[in-house]
C-alpha cells in the first residue's frame, strides 16, 4: 500500500498540468500572471507614449466613448480594474465629483504608481484611491460600486470567467460593467492590413521607443488569442450579466462590452 506522499505524487503525475496562453505560447496556468507583470514593468515608463503612437491617438476616443456609457452621477462610486496609468479612473473621477469616489486598481505596482501620480497631477487626489489588486479576486466588499470598468486589461487575465465573476460581485445591483478591449476586425478588408501593422510595425515601434520589441510582439499575439465579440458576450452572460451587448469601434479593432448586475 502506498504512503500518503506517494499517492499525492502519483496523482500529480496522472493529472496533466493546466496551461493557458501567453500570446501564442502555451504556459503553465500559474506562470502567466508573472509573465504579464514582467511585460508591464518593462513598458510602464513608455506606456502612454506608446499608446498614442500605436493607435495614432485613437485610444483617447475609445476611452471617451467608454466614459460616455458609465451613467455615473455625482456622489457615486466606481472601480477601474487593471487601470494602469489611470485614463478611465481620472475620467470617472470627474463624473462622480468630490462627493464621489473612484478606486484605481492594478496588479502591477509600476503601472499603479504612474496611475497614482497622473491622478494627483489631474487634481483628483481627493476622489481617487489606489489599490494593488488582482482582477480575479478583487479585495472589495460585495455590492460596492455603481460602475466597474476594465480597459485593455481583460485579455491579460489568466482566468477570465473568475475576473468577470469578481467584477460582478463588487457591483451594486443594477450596476454596470464596461469592458474596453481589442477585438476582431469586422470591416471588409481590414483584417490583413491590421495584421500587417500589428506584427511588423508594433514590435518595431516597441524597439525604437521603449527598447522592448518582445513586449509589443506579445501585445499583438495576445489580441489574437482574446475571445472575439460574440464569445466574450457569451462569457458575460454566463457570468450573470443582464442586458449584455457590445459596441464595435474602429471597424471592430476595439469593442466595448457592457452588462448589468441583475
Amino acid at each position: 500500500m502506498r504512503s500518503a506522499p506517494e499517492r499525492a505524487n502519483l496523482k500529480r503525475m496522472e493529472t496533466p498540468p493546466r496551461t493557458t496562453d501567453f500570446g501564442f505560447q502555451s504556459v503553465d496556468w500559474q506562470e502567466k500572471a508573472q509573465r504579464v507583470r514582467s511585460v508591464f514593468e518593462s513598458v510602464a515608463g513608455k506606456y502612454d507614449v506608446m499608446n498614442d503612437l500605436m493607435s495614432l491617438g485613437a485610444h483617447r476616443l475609445w476611452k471617451k466613448f467608454t466614459l460616455a456609457l458609465t451613467g455615473l452621477k455625482p456622489g457615486q462610486r466606481a472601480l477601474d480594474v487593471a487601470g494602469g496609468t489611470g485614463d478611465l479612473a481620472i475620467g470617472m473621477a470627474r463624473q462622480v465629483g468630490r462627493t464621489g469616489q473612484v478606486v484605481l486598481s492594478d496588479i502591477n505596482p509600476a503601472m499603479l504608481e504612474i496611475g497614482r501620480d497622473r491622478s494627483i497631477d489631474a487634481g483628483c487626489a481627493g476622489t481617487v484611491r489606489w489599490a494593488l489588486a488582482n482582477a480575479e479576486c478583487l479585495p472589495f466588499a460585495d455590492d460596492s460600486f455603481h460602475c466597474v470598468t476594465i480597459g485593455f486589461g481583460l485579455r491579460n487575465v489568466t482566468d477570465k470567467p473568475a475576473a468577470l465573476a469578481s467584477m460582478r460581485r463588487v457591483l451594486r445591483p443594477g450596476g454596470q460593467l464596461l469592458v474596453l478591449e481589442f477585438s476582431k476586425p469586422v470591416a471588409p478588408g481590414l483584417k490583413p492590413l491590421y495584421d500587417g501593422y500589428s506584427f511588423k510595425v508594433l514590435p518595431l515601434l516597441g524597439k525604437l521607443v521603449a527598447n522592448d520589441s518582445a513586449s509589443y510582439q506579445y501585445l499583438a499575439e495576445s489580441i489574437r488569442m482574446h475571445p472575439d465579440q460574440e464569445t466574450l458576450l457569451g462569457m458575460m452572460r454566463d457570468a450573470g450579466f443582464g442586458q449584455a451587448r457590445y459596441h464595435n469601434l474602429s471597424g471592430g479593432i476595439v469593442a466595448v462590452h457592457r452588462g448589468y448586475k441583475v
